[in-house]
């Protein structure tokens, strides 16, 4: 799963030349679930960066711990939490990584999985809107994941959708067809992503420090 990224200094007019920002982009070097997120969002025809909470919370919800931060890709269709969100209201999450936990005998080991040029990533999400009065509403999201490919398949069986830049107006806009949508969320290719071995101080939410995201060993890359 996702349950933690990272968020470094992202020019994203270099990736969307035609985005609006509505607020800063929120960096944190170990960003936890149920925080207020940066995300981009289709808004009469412009992408606009804006902050959502992080977790799905529809208008039902009664317990705020049970807001799903992810959502599976497969179920996208089934679920009604997810299903009208996934057609009508698709948006996307600037990162610089996602952190993954590697089983091991005594403890888990946590990654962090990257671009291998240690790029942007642009992660697939979708959206929801709690009116909370006539005035005032919320806006919340979760993160949409695919298995992982079989590079990083050791580390987590997980990993949000990347989307290509290039695809990105397709993938915000609603008149876009779901079937369309569903084609870019597949796992994400060998070349594209690397993961390294980090500090274990990113296993606590309260550690805000660049240490969290200090390479500990090498990255495990795919070797063309």
């Amino acid at each position: 799963m996702a349950g933690r990224l990272h968020i470094a200094p992202i020019d994203l007019r270099a990736l969307l030349p035609d985005l609006a920002e509505d607020a800063p982009l929120v960096r944190s070097p170990n960003l936890a679930p149920r925080r207020m997120l940066s995300a981009i969002r289709l808004e009469a025809g412009t992408p606009r960066l804006g902050r959502l909470f992080w977790g799905l919370t529809p208008p039902w919800l009664k317990v705020l711990d049970h807001a799903p931060h992810c959502a599976r890709a497969e179920s996208l269709a089934e679920r009604p939490m997810f299903r009208e969100a996934f057609h009508a209201r698709r948006c996307l999450v600037p990162a610089t990584g996602v952190y993954a936990w590697k089983p091991q005998p005594r403890f888990k080991q946590p990654f962090l999985v990257t671009r291998v040029d240690r790029g942007p990533l642009l992660l697939a999400a979708l959206w929801c809107r709690f009116h909370t009065s006539l005035a005032e509403h919320t806006d919340s999201l979760a993160l949409i994941t695919v298995p992982t490919n079989s590079l990083l398949a050791p580390l987590t069986d997980r990993l949000p959708a990347v989307i290509p830049a290039g695809a990105a107006q397709r993938w915000l806009d609603p008149q876009t067809p779901a079937e369309e949508a569903m084609a870019l969320l597949t796992p994400a290719p060998r070349e594209l992503l690397g993961a390294f071995p980090v500090s274990r101080r990113v296993n606590h939410p309260a550690n805000q420090d660049a240490a969290c995201a200090h390479p500990m060993g090498p990255m495990l890359r795919h070797d063309a």
